[in-house]
């Protein structure tokens, strides 16, 4: 009889779905620790897996960053986050045993003497909290160091970790700025940790509606038969934000809506959408089939007229005046910035041959919505007097990301009365009305796949430089040809976004 995995329990049939994924002996080490992603997503969710029984006893969180901090401060400024952020009630004894494998390293990235303090103090977690040598490096930090952070675990001997101990590095997007970049990170990244050892965040794929369009295809049957060429007219994948951009001049400026948003959510969702069944349900499977897709994709011919760029101005935003982004603390007043995309993309396979897909992204738009409308086909032939159909639109099956996750289902029915007069309804699933458990935050299903060495929803190197061969050309071509088409904030973006799919004669979902 084979021996069980260390952390395995050897009693615990693999079939068994009763009880959850439970992370085996492990261990955390945040860089960046001090930033608004740890604060408000990181550590709520490494509280939130403690409370729900995800962790084990001994787990430990060990923060490195740019300050003269003791571990009980580190200690504070973890509670006060998850107070703040936490999604699951605040309960004091599983915050007791937390906190008490809480270590904090103070030093810049490049700093020898603060990595040899981080190796003593892993060393210290082996052998008080059992950690067993498994520890995941989150590197939080901005992609320029990168670099420096991974080649110091590796100097330091804190990448390959000993006997049966497993070491992984998490990277935050972007990972990259253009196909050069992300390969040359590839690179660097890969000549320390192993592929398989290297996690890519995205952290749309940890919500549980991105993983339901792969159970909307794949486990039942009545929609797969129309999800192709013959029955459906276009795709729409949208990702709307309310707000401008906060804080993060410094970061979003040069960078652009294209490249922080389409290269990774929106291409990822894409993906996911367009993909053949994989032959299971596996970090190889899925990459595989996704990759399919990614490189079917076809620009284009005249991207001028088939891709549209925006940058919000002044305006009103929920009954408040907002600034335009030019007007934004940080921000160049000659800035070409785009904070609104919308592409239009061809897959050149069997199943999608002339359906397009439109991508749209936008900052300052009408509402906080990410959603993908599967548009249908208008029925061959109709019995009923135009006057009948007149209200009537397309057929949609449109899937919820955020907010008030679900699925909505579009199509006609007769009005009651004594005429024949057919009007769209719409048909409902919500997942807060559905199950009685509410939906973990994507963070904590990817940050126990990431102790659990499960990698079904972090996108390969190989799927990251694919989007990076799709938008260069686009990003190329804004870069000689003028500046960003303005739009009101509050508004769902420029008019040559509406004029680009009313040449194809269609025009965009109202989420």
């Amino acid at each position: 009889m084979s021996q069980p995995a260390r952390g395995d329990n050897p009693l615990r049939d693999a079939q068994d779905r009763r009880l959850p994924r439970i992370a085996g002996p492990s261990g955390l080490v945040i860089f960046g620790v001090t930033g608004d992603l740890s604060r408000k997503k990181l550590m709520p969710a490494v509280y939130d897996l403690a409370n729900r029984g995800l962790l084990p006893p001994g787990f430990s969180l060990i923060g490195f960053a740019r300050r003269d901090w003791e571990d009980e401060d580190f200690a504070q400024v973890v509670h006060d986050a998850v107070k703040e952020h936490a999604r699951t009630p605040f309960r004091e004894e599983v915050w007791q045993q937390l906190a008490e494998g809480f270590r904090f390293v103070p030093g810049e990235f490049s700093d020898d003497e603060a990595f040899k303090q981080l190796k003593a103090t892993i060393e210290e977690l082996d052998a008080a909290r059992g950690t067993g040598g498994n520890f995941a490096f989150y590197l939080s930090v901005p992609p320029k160091f990168f670099p420096t952070v991974v080649e110091q675990l590796k100097k330091h001997g804190l990448s390959e970790g000993q006997g049966d101990s497993w070491r992984r590095a998490v990277i935050e997007k972007p990972f990259g700025h253009d196909l050069a970049s992300a390969q040359e990170l590839n690179q660097v990244v890969h000549q320390v940790f192993r592929p398989s050892d290297v996690f890519r965040i995205d952290h749309y794929l940890g919500k549980e509606t991105v993983q339901n369009i792969l159970a909307l295809r794949f486990a039942n049957t009545m929609f797969e038969p129309l999800w192709n060429r013959s029955y459906v007219d276009h795709v729409q994948i949208t990702m709307a934000e309310d707000i401008g951009i906060g804080g993060r001049a410094g970061y979003y400026d040069g960078i652009g809506s294209a490249r922080d948003v389409i290269q990774n959510h929106l291409l990822q969702l894409l993906a996911l959408t367009a993909m053949e069944e994989p032959a299971s349900f596996d970090a190889k499977a899925l990459v595989t089939e996704k990759l399919k897709v990614l490189t079917a994709v076809k620009l284009p011919h005249d991207l001028g007229r088939h891709t549209v760029r925006g940058q919000y101005t002044h305006g009103w935003q929920g009954g408040t005046e907002v600034c335009g982004y030019l007007e934004e603390e940080g921000i160049d007043p000659q800035s070409k910035t785009d904070t609104y995309a919308a592409i239009k993309l061809g897959i050149d396979n069997r199943r999608w041959a002339g359906v397009p897909f439109y991508l749209r992204t936008g900052k300052r738009l009408g509402r906080r919505v990410t959603e993908i409308a599967v548009v249908f086909q208008r029925a061959p032939h109709s019995p009923f007097d135009t006057t009948d159909t007149q209200e009537l639109g397309q057929n949609a099956l449109v899937i919820r990301v955020q907010p008030d996750e679900g699925v909505t289902i579009r199509f006609g029915s007769k009005v009651p009365g004594t005429s024949m007069e057919i009007r769209d309804v719409t048909m409902d699933f919500a997942y807060g009305e559905s199950f009685t458990e509410s939906s973990p935050e994507a963070y904590e299903r990817l940050l126990l796949d990431v102790l659990l060495g499960d990698a079904n929803l972090f996108p390969r190197h190989q799927e990251v430089e694919e989007s990076w061969r799709i938008l260069d050309p686009i990003e190329a071509y804004w870069d000689r040809h003028g500046r960003p088409e303005e739009y009101t904030a509050g508004t769902w973006g420029p008019k040559a976004a509406d004029e680009m799919l009313a040449r194809d004669g269609r025009s965009w979902r109202r989420p």
